[in-house]
């Protein structure tokens, strides 16, 4: 996959989804969490065809012969996705047909096509379409010059139809001209359970699917036709655009308009169902696209659909998912007390989902209660639907708190969530700062200001995630409360910088993107190769989402020159090429792949037996380190500091779920030599937290003690 120092970023994308996918192959896996991992990749298709597809189409229009950092020009490219995605897809189809579909079919699931149906099958199937679903839909014609507006990702059918002798159209323009037949387009209702039970008796239940329906007896949609040819298809439309910051308009209003034209941007890929060539050849003309476009299947173009047969009865399904994991209130945080005297003592370190993220939204709660707190300051990029987040800070605004929130309209796919909680927010009296011209705010952090003796003080609680809830029982991420001064003077002067004119100011402790994190960065595996002795190796330790900076890999190949031991930990796209002699022998990648998603930025430099560590919002990407506003900042704390480093340890010590990277861009699986060389990472940690839990609950009330001078 590479031609030289760099790895394609695009291709190594794909490779990361051929480990999600591999887990979906795993029979040892239960088979909805497999169900869940297909479904994943289905998603992540969509997306990476949205936006880097769709930049990497335009590219190819604007500047044909411009290569990439690994040699490619975007035609070469855009082929060589094309490749490895057909065969992400044809791999993934294989998997549900032959190994998916029958273990549910074993377990009472039993999936069943229209030709299948028994006749009381038959009689409830068109019943149940004639009373519930033909209301809900609305066919319109087509045509090769007057085509409907097709939403990106949504899931249609079309319908090319034959004249039924002795009957005339009611609209001339919907006859058959030119011997081409009339074709028409229905669009799968959202909001409706995909699933259609058809019976079930004890532990076996039949289904089929609405989509399956909607083709069986679309005839009834077309009175004096008859069907000639039918199919199912989304469209995949690129969503790759960038609002005018510089325009001067009303922000929101621009990026309403910028979520308005991607429902009829251009078309980057369809999937469909193989049904009908002549149907598909009719739509690549129609929304121009290739051969090379079109991603087929025989049927279930979504597998993530059947994830709504968990909705049956948990006795059926129960043993079908991972053992269910509870997540620990962190055992040095009261439940019932605010943190305010024990964040005076010591930092806290809250580790997500393995610890309940209750701690964060209490100590939002808390302050927006509290008569002492003044201010609260805080960044939103992604925080979902329903958010105790924003119904604390609503609260705490209208309890007369100074409420400052910088939401960031440009996190992408949340737009227009974030847009409502921005109206709500400011509707709520806060004061509400909707990111900064041409960066996105992906920082994580929040500040307390409360007064006490007759003084201010400040608490700060900064993140690897996003202040989410839901995403929090899903992704593993780091986050700690501290009231050291030093951080959140920093951490002051960042949210001045965000939300005034404060020209850049100098920070003690806290580096901020794209200031400088990466001269940062740079400038400490520098320092790591400077100490390195052949007698006293460094050592430099990173766990990341993804790594694509060119200015970094190129700082990390120097510094294994230099005798550096490099052990990288990146769960999606690795641009680095380890293990090549003279540039990186002394690099490890691997990758962990398993039930929660790895979100953490962890950076750990030896130093010389004066071992420093980071967290960070921010991957070592180029859109990370360079456009975008990102906080890295050290663990202070002894405690907290030795905690990470365990659970650092223990992802490279693991050899379950989880691939390394070799020279020629391969990942490859690990393996434990025998059952009890088993080291799963995310199950050790889930032990580890959980025994911390028990500890605690059978031991004596914690005494908090001072581990901070001053």
């Amino acid at each position: 996959m590479a031609k030289n120092r760099f790895f394609n970023r695009e291709l190594s994308w794909i490779e990361f989804n051929k480990r999600v996918l591999y887990q979906a192959c795993r029979s040892d896996i239960p088979l909805f969490e497999r169900l869940q991992f297909l479904s994943i990749v289905t998603s992540n298709f969509n997306e990476f065809f949205q936006v880097r597809v769709a930049s990497i189409k335009r590219m190819e229009k604007i500047d044909p012969r411009k290569k990439d950092i690994s040699g490619f020009t975007p035609s070469a490219l855009l082929k060589q996705i094309s490749v490895h995605a057909h065969e992400v897809v044809s791999q993934k189809n294989k998997c549900l047909f032959e190994e998916i579909l029958p273990l549910l079919k074993n377990e009472g699931f039993i999936y069943t096509r229209p030709e299948e149906f028994s006749i009381e099958q038959k009689d409830f199937a068109k019943k149940y379409f004639e009373q519930e679903i033909l209301p809900l839909l609305t066919p319109i014609r087509a045509d090769a010059n007057k085509f409907p507006g097709i939403k990106s990702l949504n899931y249609h059918a079309v319908f090319m139809l034959k004249e039924i002798p002795g009957t005339k159209p009611l609209h001339s323009e919907f006859a058959a001209k030119d011997g081409k037949a009339p074709v028409a387009i229905v669009q799968i209702p959202e909001g409706v359970n995909r699933i259609i039970w058809l019976s079930g008796t004890g532990k076996t239940k039949q289904f089929t699917l609405l989509d399956n329906l909607i083709i069986e007896y679309g005839t009834l949609l077309f009175p004096g036709y008859e069907v000639k040819n039918s199919m199912l298809f989304n469209l995949v439309r690129d969503a790759d655009f960038a609002v005018d910051e510089d325009s001067g308009s009303d922000f929101i209003s621009a990026m309403e308009q910028v979520l308005e034209q991607r429902k009829s941007s251009f078309a980057v890929r369809m999937n469909c169902n193989n049904k009908s060539p002549e149907l598909k050849k009719f739509l690549l003309k129609a929304f121009d696209l290739s051969n090379d476009d079109v991603y087929e299947c025989d049927e279930l173009l979504d597998p993530g659909v059947l994830l709504g047969l968990s909705e049956a009865s948990d006795l059926l399904t129960k043993h079908l998912r991972f053992e269910k994991w509870d997540n620990f209130y962190p055992y040095d945080l009261p439940e019932n007390e605010p943190f305010w005297d024990i964040l005076k003592q010591h930092d806290i370190l809250l580790h997500v989902p393995y610890q309940s993220y209750n701690p964060v939204v209490k100590f939002l709660s808390d302050a927006a209660d509290d008569p002492d707190v003044v201010s609260i300051k805080m960044t939103l990029y992604r925080t979902g639907n329903n958010s105790p987040v924003i119904s604390a800070l609503k609260r705490a605004a209208a309890n007369g708190k100074q409420v400052t929130v910088l939401v960031e309209l440009k996190a992408r796919f949340d737009e227009e969530r974030n847009i409502g909680w921005a109206n709500e927010l400011e509707s709520a009296g806060a004061i509400v700062i909707t990111g900064i011209a041409n960066l996105k705010v992906h920082a994580k952090a929040m500040m307390i200001i409360r007064r006490e003796e007759n003084s201010m003080k400040r608490y700060v609680h900064i993140s690897t995630g996003n202040y989410n809830p839901k995403t929090a029982r899903l992704y593993s991420d780091f986050s700690i409360f501290t009231a050291d001064q030093n951080i959140a003077g920093d951490i002051t002067s960042f949210f001045n910088i965000v939300t005034g004119y404060t020209a850049i100011q100098t920070m003690k402790t806290v580096s901020m993107a794209p200031i400088n994190i990466k001269s940062n960065l740079i400038q400490m595996i520098e320092r790591e190769a400077s100490l390195s002795t052949p007698q006293n190796p460094g050592l430099i330790m990173a766990k990341m989402n993804s790594l694509t900076h060119e200015d970094v890999i190129q700082a990390l190949y120097d510094a294994s020159r230099k005798g550096v031991k490099i052990m990288l930990n990146v769960r999606g796209i690795c641009m680095l090429v380890p293990g090549v002699n003279g540039m990186s022998e002394n690099i490890e990648v691997i990758s962990i792949v398993d039930r929660f998603l790895e979100h953490e930025r962890i950076f750990y430099f030896k130093n010389a037996g004066a071992p420093q560590m980071f967290l960070a919002s921010a991957d070592w990407m180029n859109r990370n380190l360079d456009r975008r506003i990102e906080l890295m900042f050290p663990v202070l704390d002894a405690q907290v500091f030795k905690e990470i480093k365990y659970c650092l340890d223990t992802y490279f010590e693991s050899n379950t779920n989880v691939h390394k990277l070799v020279s020629d861009g391969t990942w490859y699986p690990l393996h434990p030599r025998s059952v009890s060389d088993t080291r799963r990472a995310q199950e050790i940690l889930y032990e580890h937290y959980k025994s911390l839990n028990d500890r605690h609950k059978k031991g004596p009330k914690i005494k908090f003690h001072v581990r901070r001078k001053g």
